[in-house]
């Protein structure tokens, strides 16, 4: 079973495998363990065709490891923009950095020294590893979670039961001990892409899977149970007011804190909740607002959108609200849009600035915050 495992894995790969991503391409070329471990972070909760456009730009900015680590960490999360998960990128600069100082700026080659950098679990240094050494260690990411559950017929929820997910190490550990080592990178490739474009979690294409002979839930037609999902629970939905101050060529953003919610991102600034607007505005040093016309109502400070307009006053006007998901809750937005006479140069403290709205597409914004500057209007 074990060897026929790999066997049927491998002639699959061979065959219809994916052998042209960026990084296998990059790999070829280079053989630099940089270009294994971007793509290996990245991917952690991220589908390949997202990954991908992200990759190619990040790796044209931050060609080699030294570049990355020498970058303002401002210029590392603009690349990662869009991307979610920001506190890759973070551990991404930070893990660079240890490199630099540590290892001489040598990516260490020992599974140990790899999996002690920050933002590397075991899953994805046994990954890194792999591909780069051929090292024998199992990769355990959703795509082959899900093939050894069904193959196996492994009851219970990976993500809720920490059995299910010893078994599973083991499973894996067991498969990849009868791999040649010069076979190890394609693989792990050939696991993530079996489950990735025919083991998929809904309608898998059995006809088409090289294991179906072997899979106990497609002889027992149980691939629609197996994994077992995890137990749902209630998805919080938090709200927040958000200020898009703006003259109009301008937006006034700030720099979020390091951890949390879009750590290290620029973002609009944030209404606390029960303020009012324009007490809020004055420690922005903007405002008096003459009138806030608010997205929904009960934002405590607004008036009504009809309001007075003076040569040095503001003029807020409503802007949709709408939900964005977060692994853990979502968020529902509300912009209020705040035109100013002119951008205030007095406002400039440490971490705030006045963002030029045609940079929105190259600035580090988080992507509902993108969403809601890509349609304001310019003066």
């Amino acid at each position: 079973m074990i060897k026929d495992f790999s066997a049927r894995l491998l002639r699959w790969h061979r065959a219809h495998g994916r052998h042209d991503l960026p990084w296998q391409i990059a790999w070829r070329q280079r053989r630099d363990p940089y270009v294994i471990w971007l793509a290996e972070v990245m991917l952690q909760q991220t589908q390949v065709a997202s990954v991908i456009p992200y990759y190619t730009r990040f790796l044209e900015r931050f060609p080699r490891l030294a570049e990355l680590a020498s970058a303002p960490l401002e210029d590392v999360m603009a690349h990662w923009s869009g991307l979610g998960y920001y506190a890759r990128a973070r551990n991404l600069h930070r893990a660079a950095q240890a490199v630099m100082t540590q290892h001489g700026g040598h990516f260490p080659d020992t599974i140990e020294a790899i999996a002690a950098l920050p933002g590397i679990g075991r899953s994805t240094a046994n990954a890194i590893a792999g591909c780069c050494s051929g090292a024998r260690l199992p990769i355990l990411d959703g795509n082959v979670k899900r093939v050894l559950c069904r193959v196996f017929a492994i009851e219970g929820s990976p993500a809720a039961a920490a059995a299910v997910e010893s078994r599973l190490w083991r499973h894996a550990a067991e498969l990849i001990s009868a791999v040649p080592q010069d076979k190890v990178p394609d693989y792990l490739q050939a696991q993530m892409d079996l489950g990735a474009t025919l083991c998929t979690r809904r309608r898998p294409d059995c006809a088409a899977c090289p294991l179906a002979a072997i899979c106990v839930a497609q002889r027992e037609g149980r691939q629609n149970e197996l994994p077992s999902p995890k137990p749902r629970r209630a998805i919080p939905l938090r709200e927040a007011t958000f200020l898009v101050i703006t003259d109009g060529e301008r937006v006034l953003l700030e720099t979020r804190p390091p951890s949390g919610l879009w750590g290290g991102l620029l973002a609009l600034p944030e209404l606390p909740p029960g303020q009012a607007v324009e007490s809020f505005a004055a420690t922005l040093g903007v405002g008096p607002f003459l009138a806030v016309a608010g997205p929904r109502s009960g934002i405590p400070g607004a008036q009504g959108a009809q309001g007075t307009q003076g040569t040095q006053g503001t003029q807020g006007t409503p802007a949709p609200t709408f939900t964005h998901a977060f692994s853990h809750f979502r968020l529902a937005i509300s912009p209020l849009v705040c035109r100013v006479a002119a951008a205030a140069p007095a406002v400039m403290e440490p971490g705030r600035q006045w963002l030029p709205l045609e940079a929105i597409a190259t600035a580090a914004l988080p992507a509902p915050v993108r969403r809601i500057l890509q349609d304001l209007p310019k003066a």
